[in-house]
């Protein structure tokens, strides 16, 4: 069962399922959870409360797994949402540090951007081809 999910999600599915599930876990986290410091994210948080956003994130993680399912080519919005939500909390933690409203606020926009590279990267990628089922050998 485990191989047949695998093949039918293929590599670019499994990474929108894994990122999309991750995505979903963050907004879900500032939802329940809101992180206690949020000096880092004051201009994004001037366009949208806190639990907006993390309805966003859930919403970009939904829509990556539900573009997991997807043959490639036709899953690119999938990819696309996860990078796109990740856009506004690099530039919001980017603006705090120079504006020296967080002094951290580099690492915070280092890491989504990091983050973000493996999605960027397997969204360039063919899928890789299916391997025919090799018949049985024939007995004697």
């Amino acid at each position: 069962m485990v191989r047949r999910l695998r093949r039918q999600l293929g590599r670019r599915g499994t990474i929108l399922s894994c990122y999309g599930i991750v995505w979903i876990l963050y907004g879900f986290g500032q939802l329940v959870t809101p992180q206690p410091d949020q000096r880092g994210l004051t201009l994004a948080l001037s366009v949208f409360p806190l639990n907006v956003w993390g309805w966003l994130w859930i919403v970009a993680g939904i829509i990556a797994m539900a573009c997991a399912w997807a043959p490639p080519g036709r899953d690119a919005a999938g990819f696309a949402a996860l990078v796109l939500i990740v856009v506004p909390w690099v530039a919001t933690y980017l603006a705090a540090w120079i504006t020296r409203d967080s002094p951290r606020g580099w690492v915070a926009a280092a890491i989504w951007m990091l983050i973000c590279i493996p999605i960027l990267v397997v969204a360039g990628w063919p899928e890789a081809p299916r391997r025919k089922r090799a018949d049985p050998p024939y007995e004697c």
